[in-house]
């Protein structure tokens, strides 16, 4: 593992502003959860000039548990409270937006289940000069590697599960996807391609953003661990890989949103019917093995099937659109 002071790119080029950066929080429900990761956050060294909470609609103590950090933080702290639930999706485009709005020219996107190192920043920020797309490292729950699919194969639209796991002296890999759960971007590279798009409401948002991320500058996950994951999740131990467990909504927008997602490869001249197809198809296996080998259950099917039929009638609609580049700041 590498680290700011020894890291290349910290010798060179402009030196990174704390300041500069915001992280930014999507939380539902989870509040002790959220309650772990801001006190983490008060405990970095550096820390960053904003911190924005966006909560889907909690109906638990979120509110109370945000402002009790109002005074605890070194930094200024941005609470919006949504009226309705709008997935992750939702939550991490207006998440954006915020980040944008203040200003910020670094936006660290993450969910509320993590905790962050604390020179996580100074870390990421060593990167800064070089690249303007960055993905850390994570640990798992219990202290192991996480592993994150960082590269799709673009005819499939799936994850290359296989992708190198490891890192050589360069302490970079190129990627072509994006994980909100730690995404690192800089504002230049959201005007270009616009907020999240907040439709997908769940899965595959992340993964399209990163890629369209990748169209405008060189995307890298990075050697470098700054978040460590706080929630235990149901795992089959595959030995170099895990499956997790899903739930039913992700098992129905896991399907849709390929809808979305052929949306946008076809607006950039990526897709590819047959390939995307088998990709499709191979979605909704994986789904099926996870469904019976990591929840032992066969209940929860029909949520898959419903969603490739609405999947397949969103990937019809001839007047969907793409999430628009934003306008810069005069």
């Amino acid at each position: 593992m590498t680290s700011p002071e020894t890291t290349p790119q910290s010798r060179t080029g402009s030196a990174f502003d704390p300041a500069s950066a915001t992280i930014a929080i999507v939380t539902y429900n989870r509040s002790g959860l959220l309650s772990r990761l801001l006190e983490s956050i008060a405990s970095m060294d550096p820390q960053p000039g904003h911190v924005v909470v966006i909560d889907n609609a909690s109906v638990d103590d979120t509110t109370d548990v945000v402002e009790s950090f109002r005074d605890r933080l070194g930094t200024e702290l941005v609470y919006r409270r949504l009226d309705t639930n709008t997935g992750g999706s939702g939550g991490f485009s207006e998440g954006m937006r915020t980040a944008y709005d203040l200003g910020s020219t670094w936006i660290w996107l993450m969910d509320d289940d993590v905790e962050v190192i604390p020179d996580g920043l100074a870390r990421m920020g060593a990167w800064a000069p070089r690249f303007k797309s960055v993905q850390g490292r994570r640990y798992d729950y219990d202290g192991s590697e996480f592993y994150w699919q960082y590269r799709l194969s673009i005819p499939l639209g799936i994850p290359i599960p296989f992708a190198p796991a490891d890192f050589d002296e360069r302490g970079y890999r190129e990627m072509n996807s994006g994980c909100f759960e730690g995404m690192f971007i800089h504002r230049d590279i959201v005007e270009k391609i616009g907020l999240p798009d907040p439709r997908f409401f769940i899965y595959w948002d992340d993964s399209v953003y990163g890629w369209l991320a990748s169209q405008h500058t060189t995307s890298v996950i990075v050697n470098e661990f700054v978040l460590k994951r706080t929630r235990e999740i149901k795992q089959w131990d595959m030995g170099i890989r895990h499956l997790n467990a899903s739930s039913n909504a992700y098992r129905y927008y896991i399907m849709r949103n390929r809808g979305h997602m052929k949306h946008y490869f076809q607006t950039h001249g990526a897709y590819r019917p047959v390939r995307f197809a088998a990709g499709t198809a191979l979605t909704f296996a994986k789904e099926l093995i996870r469904l019976f080998f990591v929840e032992r259950t066969v209940r929860g099917t029909s949520n898959l099937f419903r969603g490739m039929r609405d999947g397949l009638r969103l990937a019809r609609d001839r007047s969907w659109s793409p999430m628009p580049p934003l306008t810069p700041r005069g």
